[in-house]
């Protein structure tokens, strides 16, 4: 495979999405970084992570379908996969955490 197989129609948007993708993951990474609190930290990377997986994977399916000349459609069903699970599995551990925050009833003062 090299550069002249893939078509230009599928490329460029390819291309395009792969960098957004890129901007996203490490927008997320930074926001991973800056941020204080664990509640704070948790929302940039879901957020990059997921747009980036679904960036990449839609680059992925234009790429392979323009490589193959059919529609290549079974690469979404892997972005459906990401994009279901990953504000799941989020969620759970923000609630994780919340409990963990919570006090355990003690005896009053």
């Amino acid at each position: 495979m090299s550069p002249q197989d893939v078509p230009l129609w599928a490329a460029l948007p390819a291309a395009l999405l792969l960098i957004c993708g890129g901007l996203l993951s490490i927008i997320g990474s930074l926001g991973l970084l800056r941020l204080k609190s664990y509640f704070a930290r948790t929302h940039a990377p879901t957020l990059g992570g997921t747009l980036g997986a679904g960036c990449v994977l839609t680059a992925s399916m234009l790429a392979s379908s323009g490589l193959a000349g059919r529609p290549v459609i079974h690469v979404l069903l892997i972005t459906l996969f990401v994009l279901m699970t990953a504000p799941v599995t989020s969620m759970l551990l923000m609630r994780a955490a919340i409990l963990r925050e919570k006090k355990p009833p003690g005896p009053p003062d």
